[in-house]
């Protein structure tokens, strides 16, 4: 069995992995985190999310709960992630990260701290998204520079950064493809007169609309065709299954920095 904190415990990807780690019998919740000065400090986890009393106060600090073998699954903010990044190398913990908006100079940290414990970071936790991922860069390097390169993400109204972070992915991994730097060829919008597309840039085109969970869309156009790749996510619990998946896959891993192309076998 394995064993949990939830960060983020009272958010809306929080109290998904809370209620559905009570559907595994391998999965045991033993702590559960939020900001301080949250309302849910001190209330019951499970009443939360839905499933009853779990005997597990939601509390506003984390090391008294840490120990190297209970997994840390991190769906919070980036400043807060980092805290508990830091936290969990104190103590040898594993942690899933799965909070999304960092910019570079965090992700450079989270790569310095990450490896002396055991992380899985992932732009994003669904398995139907990193098999998509994995076929893209096969795609791209097929096709070449003959095709335009087009992303559109849409979620709903409350997200906060932009591109989405599964968005960026998607772009890094056809930019390495095609032997192209992301940052130098990505377009987040156009407007007025732009003149023609370039050759080799790389669309990353957001939509924020009520309650969209996810849709990522990568469209390939060539002169007379056009081929469309789409993954949908219809709610949260492919994220929570995902992020479970890679909590019971991390605790037996030597240290180092993991994403779930390595949970999942696809590297």
């Amino acid at each position: 069995m394995v064993e949990i904190i939830v960060c983020g415990a009272a958010g809306r990807m929080g109290s998904t992995i809370v209620r559905l780690g009570q559907e595994s019998p391998e999965i045991k919740l033993v702590g559960a985190v939020e900001f301080p000065g949250s309302p849910a400090i001190g209330k019951d986890a499970g009443e939360i999310a839905g499933v009853g009393n779990l005997g597990v106060a939601i509390s506003d600090e984390i090391v008294h709960l840490l120990k190297d073998d209970r997994v840390i699954i991190d769906f919070t903010q980036p400043k807060a992630s980092l805290g508990f990044l830091k936290a969990a190398v104190e103590k040898s913990a594993p942690m899933v990260l799965c909070t999304t908006g960092f910019d570079k100079a965090e992700v450079a940290e989270i790569e310095k701290l990450a490896p002396r414990t055991r992380v899985v970071f992932s732009a994003n936790m669904s398995i139907g998204v990193n098999l998509f991922l994995s076929i893209l860069g096969n795609v791209a390097k097929t096709l070449g520079d003959d095709y335009d390169v087009e992303i559109v993400e849409t979620h709903h109204r409350f997200k906060k950064d932009a591109p989405s972070g599964t968005a960026l992915a998607l772009g890094r991994v056809i930019a390495n493809a095609l032997n192209r730097d992301l940052d130098a060829v990505a377009v987040s919008g156009r407007k007025g007169i732009v003149g023609e597309r370039t050759q080799k840039e790389i669309a990353l085109l957001s939509i924020r609309s009520g309650d969209v969970v996810g849709d990522h869309t990568v469209s390939f156009g060539g002169l007379g065709e056009r081929i469309e790749f789409t993954h949908r996510a219809h709610n949260r619990e492919n994220f929570a299954r995902g992020a479970l998946r890679a909590a019971q896959w991390i605790v037996s891993q030597p240290k180092g920095l993991y994403s779930m192309q390595d949970v999942l076998g696809l590297k």
